[in-house]
């Protein structure tokens, strides 16, 4: 079949040229496949759950971190609380390192740590050892 012919519908309306023709009109012409749309669905389908789910995961990971830090923060007010109700006989300094100490039912804040007392007796339990923040909470010093 030549290329450059029209083609033309039954009832005499134009088509279009030959060659844009969606079946094939000659031997020599293209191979057309049916579309399975049953596996082009499936696929489509599976395609959008990887992504969806690399999203969730993505997004799940992001939560466990704030969560850890909302687990941080809350740590350093039940500490600051607790250092606000001890026993302090001076001005802390900010970005200072101070010890609590727990001596029965109540805390000393102070300057010396665990390991520098010698042989002077410890004035309770180390509690632990804190750094005061900018914004007045106390922050967990690990040695």
């Amino acid at each position: 079949m030549n290329t450059d012919q029209e083609l033309i519908n039954e009832d005499g309306s134009y088509i279009g040229p030959a060659n844009l023709s969606p079946i094939p009109l000659s031997i020599g012409s293209p191979v057309i496949k049916a579309i399975d749309k049953g596996k082009m669905k499936a696929n489509a389908v599976e395609a959008m759950h990887h992504y969806a789910n690399q999203e969730m995961s993505m997004l799940k990971k992001q939560a466990d971190l704030i969560m850890e830090q909302v687990r941080e923060i809350e740590n350093r007010l039940k500490v600051s609380e607790k250092i606000y109700e001890s026993d302090m006989r001076f001005q802390p300094v900010i970005g200072q390192v101070y010890h609590l100490y727990e001596k029965g039912d109540h805390y000393k804040l102070s300057l010396i740590g665990p390991k520098e007392w010698g042989n002077s007796k410890q004035i309770g339990n180390h509690v632990a050892s804190v750094k005061l923040l900018g914004d007045h909470t106390w922050d967990l010093v690990k040695f």
